[in-house]
């Protein structure tokens, strides 16, 4: 891998369209992160299990890219701030959820006081 690409992994498909922690367990997320090294799909900071940064802090693996439709942004962990995919390279579709997908989500999970468990 060269320096250009470290963390990313163009190839890694997404693991599914919701937090692929929160789903097993009936939780739910705020907005949807992806790990461009594995794939992963996990919650946002912001979503009350924080599972895109808990994978990011046990894996080692250092960026992520929004999930959510129209945003295109990257966190690089390793350097705290944002980053930009290397010129050329994409990442294999779905690029995010589905447009459909409620936010918060998953349907049926997110409890009617949910603003009250979001992290600022």
């Amino acid at each position: 891998m060269t320096d250009a690409l470290r963390g990313i992994d163009p190839a890694a498909a997404p693991s599914g369209t919701g937090c692929a922690d929160c789903l097993p367990a009936g939780g739910w997320w705020f907005h949807l992160r992806r790990c461009t090294q594995c794939g992963n799909i996990g919650c946002c900071d912001t979503s009350p299990q924080q599972h895109a940064t808990a994978h990011a802090k046990a894996t080692g693996h250092p960026i992520i890219i929004s999930f959510e439709p129209g945003e295109e942004w990257l966190w690089d962990f390793a350097a705290d701030d944002y980053s930009e995919l290397p010129p050329g390279v994409a990442l294999i579709a779905p690029n995010a959820h589905p447009e459909d997908q409620p936010v918060p989500g998953p349907s049926g999970s997110v409890p009617p006081d949910w603003r009250s468990h979001l992290h600022m």
